[in-house]
């Protein structure tokens, strides 16, 4: 039970939770396209895709995780907007070509940056652009148990932009539990899906990513973006933006906390992972 530390993420594998919190899809502009998946249970995510494969021989072989500093690498123009997620990561069984049982040990603040142009491509290449165009935050906080007793089921999604010093909220402060799936029904479906989900609209048959899961040393999952506030839904991203995203323990900080911390006071937020990205 070593510490997994930020290097090793280079060897895990990315994939994203699409369409795990009610009304992202239809504001970020997707739900048309989705609107061809369909799903078990109404409420249900619509599946996953993947961001980050090492060794691949396309754009998701190139490394997009970063902490500090973003970059737009000239795609502003395609609207770029922050997805603030919960980020898990997970220890997994691969056996006989099949994932058997994913165990997330930390989670962490995370921006699923995406680029929102719909032009009928796969999600996946709307989501790595090349380096550093994905946030994580390095403050990970581990998992004790990944059940609704657990810590985690504490925590709330925040997120900001700051722009000309003023602080707009970006996405809707919302529970970790208000996630349509999460803990249990979640890692079960991911399970499934991971090793049946085929290609159907904008979403991509995924075995041909996890070949590779032999060699890796674990899997990020992020778990699903957050609505948009009235800022996030009417505001891409313009160069110089400073993101903010944060997993607080709501029994422990206040939604004040995280505005007085953007605003340089001396704020010491002991059960929190934060992210604080500026793009370039």
């Amino acid at each position: 039970n070593n510490k997994i530390k930020f290097e090793d993420l280079k060897d895990f594998l990315g994939f994203g939770v699409a369409g795990n919190f009610a009304n992202h899809l239809g504001e970020a502009g997707e739900a048309d396209e989705f609107a061809v998946i369909e799903t078990k249970e109404k409420d249900a995510p619509k599946g996953m895709f993947p961001f980050y494969i090492p060794g691949h021989d396309s754009f998701l072989g190139t490394f997009p995780l970063c902490d500090e500093h973003s970059y737009t690498h000239g795609r502003e123009e395609e609207n770029l907007q922050v997805e603030a997620e919960v980020a898990l990561i997970c220890d997994f069984v691969y056996e006989n070509e099949k994932i058997i049982d994913i165990t997330p040990r930390y989670f962490t603040a995370f921006n699923d940056f995406s680029i929102r142009i719909q032009d009928g491509n796969k999600l996946s290449t709307k989501k790595n652009w090349g380096e550093n165009t994905k946030g994580i935050s390095r403050d990970w906080i581990e998992i004790d148990e990944f059940t609704k007793e657990g810590i985690l089921n504490r925590y709330h999604i925040a997120s900001f932009v700051k722009r000309d010093g003023i602080v707009h909220d970006y996405g809707t402060t919302s529970a970790v539990n208000s996630y349509s799936y999460f803990f249990g029904q979640l890692k079960d479906w991911m399970i499934e899906k991971l090793n049946t989900q085929e290609d159907m609209g904008p979403l991509e048959e995924l075995t041909q990513f996890t070949k590779g899961a032999k060699d890796a040393k674990g899997l990020l999952i992020a778990a699903g973006a957050t609505a948009y506030a009235q800022f996030g839904k009417t505001n891409f991203l313009q160069k110089d933006d400073e993101i903010f995203v944060y997993i607080y323990d709501a029994h422990f900080h206040s939604f004040d906390d995280m505005y007085n911390d953007m605003c340089g006071m001396d704020t010491f937020l002991s059960r929190c992972s934060k992210l604080h990205q500026v793009l370039h």
